[in-house]
């Protein structure tokens, strides 16, 4: 993961509008010590297959924490979802990490003591403490899973079977394509160009100056007659290969996955330019009211046995080691196809999603900022 530089508004401001449980804690570090009783209840933000019944229900049957599930199709969606109703309406949210940045230094999202997760010493060291959910050492979630952004096509419809990013920019497939419909699928394109196009010299796609900008908006604006429909929730994009009206399109494994079971003809893969990804954390509010709970919910889903439930299910890849060998008895090979276990080399090779900021890394502040890249995107869809 490369290092982040954020600067959106005092972290001293951040931190004094937070709350934690009422359970028992340090006056010194203001972080509860322990897990008080549940209070019945969870509210939680999701993405679609992140709260299913096969390790939700075992979760209330213990806790007596009754999960209710309210599916997002982008993270904007859920930045909008958790500032809903003061902040208090969810106790926590499955964030990636275009939004995880701008929960916490909005204020939305609690510290949290990763020391109450008792499976948090297990997790790949890249997702102890990443810089799209810990500021200068302060925790605000609990990692959860990540992996890749793919190229999903039909296989009876599209052949050869494509390799590159291409595909979906291709007249070839008018009125079959679908893409995500977010802000930040500009990063798809400006990674596309960044091979494509080498004299634009893009080296980050969520770091772009205004001709680097103009450049990927361009693309997606040839892209658009030819796309079917901009899908939010993945059931949407399920539907369109289901019933034919999209043949490829660009997705995540969770579609693969489900597709697959229900006999549609499809494969996808990380094309020849790479991929753009994601790593997810689970965050609680920081007006949380089951705030217990949401401690239980975030313990329960990092142990290894949900995590490799999870993993399998939606196609990802598990912050907890432990999950790789349980996801092998689960299904045989699983581990090693969603890369459990992965190498650092691999790890790195994913562009992870992140809040695009004025300023680059490399200390200018000439970058398109994310305002920029939600109203540009309004603008090219019409």
């Amino acid at each position: 993961m490369r290092k982040h530089t954020r600067r959106f508004v005092l972290l001293a401001a951040v931190t004094a509008a937070l709350c934690v449980p009422a359970s028992g804690v340090s006056a010194g570090s203001g972080l509860p010590t322990k897990i008080g009783k549940g209070e019945g209840h969870l509210n939680l933000i999701a993405w679609e297959g992140y709260t299913q019944k096969q390790w939700v229900k075992p979760f209330q049957q213990k806790t007596g924490c009754i999960v209710h599930a309210t599916y997002a199709g982008t993270s904007d969606d859920m930045v909008t979802k958790m500032r809903s109703g003061g902040g208090t309406q969810y106790d926590g949210v499955s964030a990636s990490g275009d939004a995880s940045l701008r929960l916490i230094y909005g204020g939305d999202v609690a510290k949290v003591n990763p020391k109450l997760i008792p499976s948090f010493k297990d997790f790949i060291p890249a997702l102890k403490s990443p810089p799209h959910n810990t500021i200068k050492g302060v925790h605000y979630g609990i990692s959860l899973q990540w992996g890749p952004n793919t190229l999903l096509w039909n296989t009876k419809k599209v052949k050869p079977a494509p390799k590159s990013w291409s595909a979906i920019y291709s007249k070839k497939y008018r009125g079959k394509i679908t893409v995500p419909d977010n802000p930040i699928q500009i990063a798809d394109a400006a990674l596309y160009l960044s091979k494509a196009k080498p004299s634009l010299h893009i080296k980050d796609p969520y770091e772009l100056t205004q001709t680097q900008f103009n450049a990927a908006i361009n693309l997606l604006k040839r892209q658009k007659p030819l796309i079917k429909k901009y899908w939010a929730l993945a059931s949407a994009e399920i539907n369109l290969f289901k019933s034919g009206d999209a043949v490829i399109g660009a997705s995540w494994p969770y579609q693969t996955n489900t597709l697959k079971a229900d006999k549609v003809h499809v494969k996808d893969e990380i094309p020849k330019e790479g991929a753009t990804g994601w790593a997810d954390t689970w965050m609680m509010s920081s007006h949380a009211r089951h705030p217990n709970c949401m401690y239980k919910w975030m313990a329960w889903v990092s142990t290894p046995k949900v995590q490799a439930e999870q993993a399998i299910y939606f196609g990802e890849t598990p912050a907890n080691t432990k999950a790789c060998a349980i996801m092998n008895k689960i299904q045989a090979g699983s581990a090693k196809q969603y890369h459990c276990g992965a190498s650092k080399k691999y790890f790195n090779s994913i562009k992870f999603w992140k809040t695009p900021i004025a300023k680059c890394d490399n200390g200018q502040n000439n970058c398109v900022d994310y305002p920029r890249w939600q109203q540009a995107w309004t603008e090219m869809k019409g």
